[in-house]
Formats: C-alpha cells, structure tokens, sequence
C-alpha cells in the first residue's frame, strides 16, 4: 500500500473525477486484485515445492492436483474473466448518440492544443480546454504534425491525435474544477513539457463563456 500513495495527484488515474475515469479506475482496481491473488498463489506453490514430502503414488497425485488445477486452472480462470471484464469495459466507453453531448474541436501541434467550440463558432483556446461539468463531451481530436495523444488522467483514457485523422474520445467531469491534461505520446524533444488544462464551468461559467464574458 506504501507504493500506491505515489497513484496521487492532478494527473493520478486512481483519483477519478468523471464517469469515464470511474470505469477505468475501477478496471485498475479488478486487475490489481486478480493479479494479486496469481502472484500470490504462484508464491504459495512455489514455497510448497521446498517443503519435504514422501515420493508415494498419493504424494504424486496431489502434487498433479495443485499444479493442474491450481497452477494452471487458476491462473487460466481468472485471466479469462479479467479478459471478458475489460471487453464489456470498453464497449461502455465507447461515446453514443443517444445522449446529448457538447462537441469541441482539439488540434495539437508542437507544442500547442488549439481548441474550438461548435457551441460558439469563431471561439478558439489555446492550451486550455473549456467544458460544462456534469454533461458528455465529445473530443474530436487530430494534429497538425506529428502523432500526439490527448490525455486528462482524472477524466478519461488516452486517445491518440493522428495526421489526416479525427479521432472522437468523450470526457465529462462530475464537478467544477481544473483538471491536468498532457500527451503521453513521445513527439519529439519537448514533449514531456506538453502540458494542457481542462476547465471545467459550472452553468453560469459555460453560459459566460459561450457568450465570451469569460476568459
């Protein structure tokens, strides 16, 4: 548990602040567990391997047991579960038409995000994302350059920005508040420098800033 107090901060996965980064944190959480009780069975086969016992007929066929069942039955269970949870996972993550959803634009170069607005054709951010918290939003995210990739920790998975692709993540974000974002994606000296900020407005702050009175 001492090595999980590093899983903290603005960039953290393991501190969601939106439906989508709840999903994926809890996919963390199953596989840790799952992973733990392999490890853990692995490490107590292995112990009872050193332990001393008589070479009998009963003795083999036990042994047989642990190793079939246990051994490999287990380990083959669980990843195969661990499997069909992050199949059904990621199918929910998948954005749908059948909720109504603000639609941004997100453009990355070195070392900028260039964002814009259906909602408020003509307004464009630089490197600071702007949403209304508690509603869907869908990210239409390509690049200019390079391959980046688009990533708010506290809010949603990590999508990719491909030249002469739009690729769609949604986001949305349960409270008001300022969120971390950053490419994951090596582009070159630079990059671990390429940072963006979501802004997350409660309904008068959207409003205000659809409207341009806010900055």
């Amino acid at each position: 548990m001492l090595a999980l107090n590093g899983c903290e901060g603005s960039t953290s996965t393991l501190q969601p602040a939106g439906p989508a980064a709840e999903v994926i944190a809890t996919l963390w959480w199953v596989m840790f567990i799952g992973a733990t009780l392999i490890f853990g069975l692995m490490m107590a086969l292995l112990v009872l391997s050193f332990r001393a016992r008589p070479q009998t007929g009963s003795a083999r066929h036990q042994t047989r047991i642990w190793i079939v069942s246990l051994g490999l039955g287990f380990p083959v269970v669980v990843l195969l579960a661990l499997l069909a949870y992050g199949l059904v996972v990621g199918e929910r993550l998948l954005p749908r038409d059948d909720v109504a959803v603000v639609r941004v634009s997100a453009e990355a170069s070195r070392w900028t995000w260039d964002f814009t607005y259906d909602d408020a054709p003509g307004l464009h951010t630089q490197n600071v994302l702007h949403i209304p918290a508690g509603r869907p939003i869908d990210v239409a995210i390509t690049t200019a350059d390079v391959i980046h990739s688009f990533w708010v920790p506290r809010l949603a998975g990590k999508l990719d920005a491909i030249p002469g692709r739009v690729n769609v993540l949604r986001i949305e974000a349960d409270e008001p508040g300022r969120y971390q974002g950053l490419s994951a994606e090596f582009a070159g000296s630079g990059y671990d420098h390429f940072y963006f900020t979501v802004t997350a407005h409660d309904a008068a702050g959207w409003a205000a800033f659809i409207g341009g009175d806010a900055e």
